[in-house]
């Protein structure tokens, strides 16, 4: 993983792109691998990691009535997330990662291994939904934060 990472971050370089994240159950795994790469510093903005519903309502501006309908994991927080990160962070691309890790706190319409990432280029924003099989937490964690470096790879 670490060769992937040195190529986004060498990639980001050149093309003179920056980038922000806003975590939630990966808890700064995803800045962790980025900043592990020497002169990620030239491209890498900032992370906040807003573990806390409380969190992403103070520091992301995730409106109390979206959590209470659609919950801290779902698309509508995810999008909320990434395009307030965006607002902040004035980088070119921001992601943001909301889901369950467990192995507590699923249910059967949002079951341990659901992940939101959202990714935002410029004023192109996705969101993807992912159900990782493997309930183990670790696995989980891992796993978001890789599907978020694919993500990254394909923008740039």
């Amino acid at each position: 993983m670490l060769k992937d990472i040195k190529k986004i971050i060498n990639s980001l370089k050149n093309k003179k792109i920056t980038l922000a994240v806003a975590e939630s159950c990966t808890g700064g795994m995803l800045a962790q691998n980025l900043t592990s790469v020497s002169g990620a510093s030239k491209v890498f903005k900032f992370a906040i990691i807003t573990y806390s519903n409380q969190s992403k309502i103070e520091h992301l501006n995730v409106p109390l009535k979206v959590i209470k309908k659609y919950g801290a994991v779902s698309k509508e927080c995810c999008l909320y997330l990434v395009n307030n990160l965006s607002k902040i962070s004035n980088a070119k691309i921001n992601i943001s990662i909301t889901g369950i890790a467990g192995p507590n706190g699923g249910s059967k319409i949002k079951p341990v291994g659901l992940v939101y990432i959202g990714i935002k280029k410029n004023k192109r924003i996705k969101i993807n939904k992912y159900l990782f099989k493997n309930k183990n937490r670790k696995s989980i964690r891992v796993n978001s934060v890789k599907k978020s470096l694919e993500l990254i790879k394909e923008l740039i």
